[in-house]
């Protein structure tokens, strides 16, 4: 295997702009060598407005990464897999489980990575969180990630309609922290979802978990953006602040950053060492929790929303 691996990547927004195409730049394991988007595209780099022609045009580029909403991800993961290129999938992995359940079959199938990122999960204190709750008993632990839809997704509709998840958008970061760091599992008991009269998807949520967990999320704040858990032990308490940068333990910091500039580097050279091993990383237990948030949750119907 060539100690630089070519890449391809698919949709060309804005968290290819900001993540994806920085990380690529700054990695010695990857060579962005196509990218796909029927408006965008990358400086220096041949740029085609659908997957298929790139994967005719580009037999040396093994790995995909897919940036794309999540609706037309599938059958884009599904057709790089069967062209035989390893596939990176942007969170949420898939509009569905089913679906994500699928591709996994068929990268197992022709001894091909799947890597289902969560790149919250990469933040500078979750690490040193899990290891400070292993082997404790959880008393109670409380999300807030409350921020401004209109700053992170400025006029993108996609993410009210069907599959875009509402504010379970960014609501599935804190879960993919959540379901790192606590030392076993919970699950969801009960949930309210407020959906704007005009939209399909919620945009505010309130969630309850076994073990005394809970999380409020909310896509109408403005000014200072909150991202934050906090997790209460009989062996003291910690706090991640920032989305996970910032960690606090008994009020002491030990871990701090205001960016998370570092998660997508850490994602790919996590995606680097899976190709060059032969595994996949498919954890989808974020994911079951919106689903089952979906089912369980009762609707309330608030204000019309609009960019």
């Amino acid at each position: 295997m060539p100690a630089t691996l070519k890449i391809a990547l698919v949709g060309i927004g804005k968290i290819a702009r900001d993540q994806h195409i920085p990380a690529l730049a700054a990695s010695p394991d990857w060579q962005l060598a196509a990218a796909v988007s029927r408006q965008g595209h990358v400086a220096g780099v041949e740029t085609f407005s659908d997957t298929a022609a790139m994967l005719a045009a580009c037999p040396d580029v093994s790995v995909v990464s897919l940036c794309l909403p999540p609706v037309p991800r599938y059958e884009v993961a599904a057709a790089c897999l069967a062209a035989g290129r390893h596939v990176m999938l942007e969170k949420p992995p898939g509009a569905t489980l089913a679906e994500v359940h699928a591709l996994q079959a068929m990268a197992a199938a022709r001894g091909l990575t799947l890597f289902a990122t969560w790149h919250s999960r990469m933040a500078m204190g979750v690490a040193g969180a899990k290891a400070w709750l292993a082997g404790k008993t959880v008393t109670r632990a409380h999300i807030t990630w409350r921020e401004d839809v209109r700053h992170w997704h400025p006029g993108q509709d996609w993410v009210f309609e069907p599959g875009g998840m509402g504010v379970f958008d960014p609501g599935i970061n804190a879960l993919s922290i959540l379901t790192e760091i606590l030392p076993g599992p919970v699950h969801l008991t009960s949930a309210t979802l407020e959906f704007p009269t005009n939209r399909a998807t919620p945009i505010a949520a309130q969630l309850q978990f076994s073990g005394h967990v809970s999380a409020d999320f909310d896509w109408r704040q403005t000014g200072k953006q909150t991202w934050d858990i906090a997790v209460e032990t009989p062996d003291g308490a910690l706090r991640l602040e920032q989305g996970g940068n910032k960690l606090h333990i008994n009020g002491a910091e030990i871990a701090g950053e205001d960016s998370i500039m570092g998660e997508y580097p850490a994602l790919y050279a996590r995606m680097a060492a899976l190709v060059r091993t032969g595994q996949s990383d498919v954890d989808l237990a974020p994911m079951v929790h919106v689903a089952d948030a979906m089912t369980l949750g009762r609707r309330v119907t608030v204000a019309d929303f609009d960019f």
